[in-house]
């Protein structure tokens, strides 16, 4: 199936057939996102001891995705490269550590273009693009609803005692003077089904944007554990450390939130003509007391969260869409964040902004010809400035502009273990190139050299 024909039996399908009027009701678009969710922390990627089956279930019903990649290996940027269609030389965000994280006016997101397109749109959860009074605040950037953090630090805890709805602040009192009486994560969900239950004609988009499983950090450091669930559900008998019991029952809790929007989506008559896309914004974390070992949250890769080795960038990546992919696919295709915008906008009829990075999905999604691209490109700024490209299977990483290339075969070695630079002398030079051709410089991410391993 071609793009013209994937589109035209798209809007078939929303309107009932072929002799449905010529206004149709465009598809729906969901995106649910995990925070620092790994490759291997789901049952459909291998783990054996965390239950998922709403996600299996997704996965099985539609297409896996093995060679999916993150925008970048820490929240904001990916989420950067997840909303404006570039990659980390030419997004705003090119990292955590900045106080210049907002985006701008001219900086087009995947909510301005759909609400431009006639969708209402809905943000439930972690934004970490621009808080309250900034240009890059979510009812600045294309969403109608937003229900969630002030700003990314804010996140990290599971029991504030206010949210932000819309403009407005939300009280928790349940969360009173050190009490834990309302989880955030479960007032999301609660948000997210509202806005999949209004009565509206529109299509739409919803990004549920969960912080499970991200740590809180300062609990972590100072009790141990900083994994906040409500209780450790089908775990509490586990002879695990506490932040394993956490780590697991909070993986389960997105998981029980994934069936309930598939559900919701059934129930309202929405689920065959709804496009989801499920991910995590980058590799395990090593944080609030959780060993990303313990349940090779990893897969297979090297590296975690703040690496971008594999396991610091590649992550799940699962699309269902029961009117136009079909069921039980795995694809071994490779892409990355920066391509969510050029898709939606193929899905919606819209056209996307010129000069992005990234490119529209929709052929992989329709296991039609798949779109080819010279290479992927991450910067990370935080700790000193390191690269990644990948082109084909060969896989470069430097830590520093004027440090050496490490060079990775990643069909011969995934795991990143054999460095065969010094017998591709010529690969590598092609690497070089892209590595100082791919980005623009930021004044707001200069290059700060990565201090020797020795320093």
């Amino acid at each position: 199936m071609n793009r013209r024909e994937f589109l035209g039996a798209a809007a078939g399908f929303a309107a009932g057939g072929p002799s449905a009027p010529a206004q149709v009701r465009k598809p729906n678009i969901v995106l649910i996102l995990a925070d620092d969710l790994g490759y291997g922390d789901l049952g459909c990627y291998g783990q054996r001891r965390i239950r998922t089956p709403h996600i299996d279930r997704l996965a099985a019903e539609g297409v896996r995705f093995t060679q999916a990649y993150a925008g970048s290996t820490v929240c904001a940027p990916s989420r950067c490269c997840l909303e404006t269609g570039y990659h980390t030389g030419h997004a705003r965000t090119r990292g955590n550590h900045s106080p210049d994280l907002e985006l701008r006016p001219q900086d087009v997101t995947v909510a301005e273009l759909l609400k431009n397109e006639g969708y209402r749109t809905g943000l439930a959860g972690k934004w970490s693009l621009g808080g309250m009074g900034t240009t890059g605040y979510p009812l600045r950037k294309g969403y109608d609803r937003f229900f969630g953090y002030f700003s990314q630090l804010h996140a990290h805890n599971y029991y504030p005692e206010h949210l932000l709805d819309n403009e407005r602040e939300f009280l928790l009192r349940g969360n009173f003077g050190a009490k834990k009486a309302d989880y955030a994560p479960d007032l999301f969900l609660e948000r997210a089904l509202e806005f999949l239950d209004a009565k509206d004609d529109r299509p739409f988009f919803l990004y549920f944007s969960s912080t499970i499983p991200h740590a809180n950090n300062e609990m972590g450091r100072d009790t141990g554990d900083g994994m906040e669930t409500p209780d450790y559900g089908p775990y509490a008998a586990e002879k695990w450390p506490r932040p394993e019991k956490g780590f697991a029952a909070m993986v389960s809790r997105l998981d029980d939130a994934v069936g309930r929007i598939l559900g919701k989506l059934k129930q309202t008559g929405q689920d065959s003509n709804t496009f989801i896309l499920f991910s995590s914004d980058n590799g395990p974390h090593r944080e609030g007391g959780h060993d990303p070992d313990f349940f090779a949250s990893r897969g297979p890769f090297r590296g975690i969260k703040r690496d971008l080795y594999e396991g610091g960038i590649r992550v799940p990546g699962i699309a269902r869409w029961p009117a136009r992919i079909a069921p039980g696919r795995v694809s071994e295709y490779p892409w990355a964040f920066w391509d969510f915008l050029p898709t939606c906008a193929e899905i919606a009829g819209a056209a996307a902004p010129k000069g992005l990075d990234g490119l529209s999905l929709v052929p992989a999604l329709t296991s039609g010809s798949v779109p080819k691209r010279e290479y992927f490109y991450w910067e990370f700024h935080e700790r000193g400035y390191h690269q990644a490209v990948r082109i084909g299977d060969w896989k470069g990483v430097r830590f520093g502009r004027n440090r050496p290339v490490e060079l990775y075969n990643l069909a011969e070695s995934p795991g990143e273990t054999d460095n065969v630079a010094s017998r591709h002398p010529e690969v590598v030079r092609k690497l070089e190139e892209i590595l100082a051709s791919a980005r623009v410089d930021s004044p707001i991410w200069p290059i700060r050299e990565t201090p020797p391993a020795s320093a």
